[in-house]
């Protein structure tokens, strides 16, 4: 594997980078803490900077053993807390904003992605920490979104450029999660005001399930970089990335128009199976992991890099806490939000 280590000018910090792993930056020996805090403001700017490079960075060989240090050195990178907001997954909370990574199975993989890429508001930065690694497997994938962009067909993004894309969700109680987790409120009013304010086309289907609706873009632009980057759950959420036997069930289950999530194009075209294959196909090319080990901290910058997990064996504690609140109308989106299919 292709190999070489950088001592950047404009920062002075020297990072490891090798294909298919994100840049590590080796902390020195810290016996504390205390010591952490105060290599982390020494380099705060600098880390930065590299993070805007990259998109991701990963800081290895830092003494945080517990939920609470970790939110000591979230509190020196993160310039503002950013809110979890229209839950798609289950996760533990640690308090002081800082939550497990995910509490889905260790056997399900989970696929490249934005951060809350369906959200009028969305982190700007995440912070990983490892606890405890895993016996075998667990990374926690990035991908650079602007590689992404760059790998896929021209008439593709533009299409994709022209009409956006289209989240599709059905809340039910064992599948997923339940609308009053997902929003946080058991009030249905409450939901509706939300949906209302945020785009969401909403709609009960009966006394206790949920239909919503929302067009988003699917090319936005950094902020800071101005640099165009593919940021959607489109395939994420498709149901042409769910294995077959698993869609087969939802279907039957909840009926075709009842699946827990699904994505089309922004006009409400169907998004194709060949269509979803070239866009996995893409991340994966993209794809850059590191193993795990205790004390690692990963700073994933949300618009510039998707993040995933791999499948693991043994004890995994990753904790996550987001930051840097961005809001879509910053990105300059190719298309306007809505809360239905716009032609």
């Amino acid at each position: 594997m292709e190999q070489k280590t950088i001592a950047p000018s404009s920062t002075g910090l020297t990072l490891k980078v090798e294909n298919g792993k994100p840049p590590i930056l080796q902390a020195p020996a810290l016996q504390d803490i205390a010591s952490a805090r105060s290599w982390l403001v020494e380099h705060r700017d600098a880390i930065r900077i590299e993070l805007l490079r990259h998109s991701h960075l990963l800081i290895r060989g830092l003494p945080v053993r517990r939920p609470d240090e970790f939110g000591e050195l979230r509190n020196l990178l993160v310039t503002e807390r950013a809110a979890y907001k229209e839950k798609a997954t289950p996760r533990s909370d640690y308090g002081g904003d800082v939550y497990s990574s995910t509490d889905l199975p260790a056997m399900q993989p989970i696929q490249l992605h934005n951060e809350n890429s369906y959200t009028l508001e969305f982190p700007g930065l995440l912070l990983f920490c490892c606890i405890e690694a895993p016996e075998q497997g667990g990374a926690t994938t990035v991908a650079d979104v602007r590689q992404v962009l760059s790998e896929l067909p021209d008439d593709l993004v533009a299409r994709f450029r022209k009409v956006g894309w289209l989240l599709t969700r059905n809340y039910h109680e064992h599948v997923g999660l339940p609308w009053a987790t997902a929003f946080s409120t058991e009030k249905r009013e409450e939901v509706e005001q939300y949906c209302n304010r945020n785009l969401i086309g909403c709609t009960w289907t009966d006394s206790s399930r949920l239909h919503t609706t929302q067009r988003r873009s699917a090319v936005v632009r950094h902020p800071l970089t101005q640099e165009e980057v593919w940021f959607n759950h489109a395939a994420f959420w498709s149901r042409w990335s769910l294995d077959e036997e698993v869609l087969d069930v939802l279907a039957m289950t909840y009926g075709d128009d009842g699946l827990p999530f699904d994505t089309s194009f922004g006009d409400g075209s169907p998004l194709g199976m060949e269509e979803v294959r070239v866009l996995n196909s893409a991340y994966a090319s993209a794809t850059r992991r590191e193993t795990w080990q205790p004390g690692d901290i990963m700073l994933v910058d949300n618009i510039l890099s998707a993040h995933g997990r791999e499948s693991y064996r043994g004890d995994r504690k990753i904790l996550v806490a987001m930051g840097e609140p961005v809001g879509l109308d910053t990105c300059t989106p190719t298309v306007a939000p809505t809360a239905h299919p716009f032609s």
